[in-house]
């Protein structure tokens, strides 16, 4: 299941799910091709979060988490950051790092 949330929302994430959290832009072309894998990945995988973020709209989670750029995505588990993949990326590279976090 793909979920919008904010910077307010992501505060009371479940920290200790495994989760993807992507980053991106209304305006970037990039993210709206990432859009469609990200929709595909959640119907072969329905139980895994994946949670956006508007870039633009949450400043400061996104400097807080250290993101530069968009498309990004951030894969945690446990509460702790364990891989990033940034730009536009392929169906096998999103589910090669959601696998790692079983």
């Amino acid at each position: 299941m793909i979920t919008e949330i904010t910077e307010k929302e992501y505060g009371a994430l479940n920290q200790s799910e495994p989760k993807l959290i992507e980053f991106y832009s209304k305006t970037c072309g990039p993210c709206k091709m990432l859009s469609f894998v990200l929709k595909d990945i959640s119907k072969q995988k329905p139980e895994f979060p994946i949670y956006i973020i508007d870039f633009d709209e949450n400043r400061e989670l996104k400097e807080r988490l250290g993101v530069k750029g968009f498309p990004t995505m951030l894969f945690f588990k446990e509460g702790l950051e364990v891989s990033r993949l940034e730009g536009l990326k392929q169906k096998p590279a999103i589910i090669s790092a959601i696998d790692a976090l079983a």
